[in-house]
């Protein structure tokens, strides 16, 4: 109903301003704008529930992610691979606390942490099994600075995203010479043959210590790995002779740098691949606000924010899924204290 009022509100507000005769009066207040003031206290206690149940992970004083307090003694999730380090855990009023870390998940890209304090009292969210959010549905988050809420919508059915691979970005041709490897014609700015020091004009003649007599064969190799792998490369560079190790980036990553929304969509989530089952929205979030949770109107947490795609796509680990990661560790911790 308060979200039905704010609308009118909105409605009456466009109506005055409109009536007016300069320019200025025809634009709508900031309070009344997505994100603004009143539409965030519109959510009511949706939006304390958001900010309550979510920390900020530091590490060398830097936010290097959020987290989700699952568990009032202190147990919280956020993005494995974002908050590699993470020293402290800062709660929205202010406190700090230093981080114990308990069990990670590889398939979901979590890991779970315990805030070393003597309250067992700490706010946690309360879970909404049920995953039946359809597109368009009202979602919220906390900020990245824990002090506003941002909201969206979901804008897509849950689905499952699919293993990207691991990719060294560059582009091949085939030697003239099929039995001395592939020839590298282009390398991509800051890809991982890029970082590694390979340039154009280099034959690759050996990955992982097979030879290799065409790109095909490379390619098998390199696409049975991951983003993050490793792979050791032999290649030719006019008289020399060079061996190096390239760590894997990310295929859309590293591709689509030439695509005009990601040039502009800032930073983005390394790992955005090969989950089980997402949810997706379009809530304004930085790459350092993955961890934390997603809440539907009624203050519920519906899952954990995992990958920021681009500047209009944010994937979700969903609750149930996060549920039974936390359920199983918690579990087993219950009955050896018992």
């Amino acid at each position: 109903m308060r979200i039905i009022f704010l609308i009118s509100q909105i409605f009456i507000s466009l109506t005055v301003f409109a009536s007016e005769e300069d320019n200025y009066s025809k634009v709508l207040n900031p309070k009344f704008r997505l994100n603004g003031i009143e539409v965030q206290n519109a959510f009511g206690s949706a939006k304390d529930r958001a900010l309550t149940s979510t920390v900020r992970l530091i590490r060398n004083n830097k936010l290097i992610a959020l987290g989700c307090i699952v568990d009032p003694r202190g147990y919280l999730i956020s993005k494995a691979s974002s908050c590699v380090g993470a020293r402290t855990a800062k709660t929205a009023d202010g406190k700090e606390y230093p981080l114990k870390i308990k069990t990670r998940n590889e398939e979901l890209d979590l890991v779970l942490y315990q805030i070393i304090s003597e309250n067992t009292s700490h706010s946690s969210v309360q879970w909404d099994m049920d995953n039946n959010i359809s597109e368009g549905s009202w979602v919220l988050s906390a900020n990245a600075s824990l002090d506003e809420i941002r909201i969206g919508v979901s804008s897509a059915n849950k689905r499952e995203i699919g293993r990207e691979g691991g990719v060294m970005g560059v582009l091949f041709t085939d030697n003239k010479d099929s039995n001395f490897g592939v020839k590298i014609e282009e390398v991509i700015p800051h890809s991982a043959a890029y970082k590694a020091g390979m340039l154009k004009g280099d034959i690759v003649t050996y990955a992982d210590d097979r030879k290799i007599k065409s790109k095909e064969a490379l390619l098998k190799i390199i696409g049975k790995k991951d983003p993050g792998d490793v792979v050791k490369i032999q290649f030719h560079r006019k008289e020399n002779i060079r061996d190096i190790l390239v760590t894997l980036g990310h295929r859309s990553v590293t591709f689509d740098l030439f695509n005009r929304n990601l040039q502009m969509s800032g930073p983005i989530s390394k790992r955005k691949d090969n989950f089980s089952e997402i949810l997706q929205h379009d809530i304004p979030l930085p790459r350092e606000a993955m961890g934390g949770g997603l809440f539907n109107l009624y203050g519920k947490c519906i899952g954990i924010n995992i990958a920021r795609v681009d500047r209009v796509t944010i994937y979700t680990i969903p609750a149930h899924l996060v549920q039974r990661f936390v359920k199983s560790y918690l579990e087993k911790i219950d009955s050896l204290t018992n």
